[in-house]
């Protein structure tokens, strides 16, 4: 954990305990997200014995049974994570989701985290945990949210709250750029890390109608240094005007979210290495002029003068 904690776990757990009981109206982001990821891991072809799902929530199991990743990829047994006890679904082993995970070095073979990793205070702490507990040459698959996320939503809040208070309190979690995540990976032991991106564009009818699915998915404010004593109803009606003079078209709204992915594999001895700086045998400009001139031999009837 860090010195101080950036998201109240109490209210993370309230958020999710609520989500999940208007479930499914606000599960198709998670869903997408999910089916997502799973086809990435259909991918790898090996086995993967023992699964740790640190989703924090429960389905992501069931998207892989249905994706037949569960079959194809030999998984015996999914040891899952759950927010709180009452989560628990299914018949699965089901272990804490607190940011000390609960397991021993070197037990799992794959872990795959879906929209849980941008609620976590100590990102570089809990990969680092994550890549501890894989076997030598274990896979690690997650998505989260991350980038420009709600970009229009935090711009018309902002917008609104200097308008109406004078001031801007915290109402949006801060979130990992891409350009970061490879380099997490690669902090916390990650061989061959690998960071991409993904983003999913959806509209609404007004900034109610998101923010009441963004209360169905688990995923409203629990920051730490949220405004707590504040009367919202005049921010965001403000904030909606905002929204759908910028942004609204055809009667309603966008809502962008941008999922990060991220793959990395605990160090084994097989794994491809880069190249020891200085051991090229041949000089990159070397190379570079053979590229040039075998395209200027194929350019055909058009003739063969390179182009400067």
């Amino acid at each position: 954990m860090t010195d101080v904690d950036l998201f109240h776990r109490a209210s993370l757990v309230r958020n999710r305990m609520r989500a999940q009981r208007l479930s499914p109206a606000g599960s198709f982001l998670f869903e997408e997200v999910g089916n997502r990821l799973a086809d990435r891991l259909l991918d790898v072809q090996r086995p993967f014995p023992v699964t740790l799902d640190l989703s924090g929530r429960p389905g992501f199991s069931k998207l892989l049974a249905k994706s037949g990743a569960i079959k194809a990829r030999k998984m015996d047994m999914i040891v899952a994570t759950a927010d709180a006890p009452e989560m628990a679904r299914g018949g699965l082993l089901v272990a804490s989701s607190q940011e000390i995970l609960p397991f021993a070095a070197a037990c799992a073979d794959l872990a795959v985290s879906v929209m849980a990793l941008h609620w976590v205070n100590d990102l570089p702490g809990v990969l680092a945990q994550i890549r501890r507990t894989l076997r030598p040459d274990g896979l690690f698959l997650a998505a989260f949210l991350g980038g420009d996320t709600l970009i229009e939503l935090r711009e018309c809040l902002a917008a609104a709250e200097i308008e109406v208070s004078g001031g801007i309190s915290p109402r949006v979690i801060p979130l990992v750029d891409i350009r970061d995540a490879g380099g997490l990976l690669q902090r916390a032991g990650f061989s061959l890390p690998v960071a991409d991106r993904d983003r999913i564009d959806t509209t609404y009818r007004s900034v109610i109608a998101l923010m009441r699915d963004l209360r169905a998915m688990g995923e409203t404010n629990a920051l730490v240094q949220r405004r707590r004593h504040f009367s919202a109803r005049t921010l965001f009606v403000r904030a909606g005007e905002l929204y759908a003079e910028r942004y609204g078209r055809d009667g309603r709204i966008p809502a962008t979210f941008d999922v990060t992915y991220l793959a990395g594999w605990a160090p084994h001895a097989s794994q491809q290495k880069p190249l020891r700086p200085g051991s090229a045998k041949t000089r990159l400009a070397t190379a570079l002029d053979a590229d040039e001139q075998s395209a200027g031999e194929k350019a055909g009837p058009m003739g063969s003068k390179k182009i400067p």
